[in-house]
């Protein structure tokens, strides 16, 4: 199991905040976190930054993780595959 995450084949809401102190992720319920990144939402780098946390979170390699919706906004649907 990962970090209580029981089935990887699924998608996942994220409430992203760029420009944090640090990095971190909560986990609010089964499917949706907030996460907090260094990174700036600008040029790629904070959906780079969010892409590499979940997929550090969950103990997962990052091309597992991909950003679905919400390119350019805080809210994001990001796919988990297995």
């Amino acid at each position: 199991m990962h970090n209580g995450v029981t089935n990887l084949n699924m998608y996942i809401k994220v409430r992203v905040k760029a420009g944090a102190k640090r990095d971190e992720i909560e986990k609010v319920n089964e499917n949706t976190f907030n996460v907090a990144v260094k990174a700036d939402a600008r040029q790629n780098m904070a959906n780079k930054s969010v892409v590499r946390l979940v997929a550090k979170y969950l103990e997962i390699e990052e091309n597992k993780v991909r950003i679905i919706n919400g390119h350019q906004s805080p809210s994001k649907l990001i796919s988990i595959l297995d």
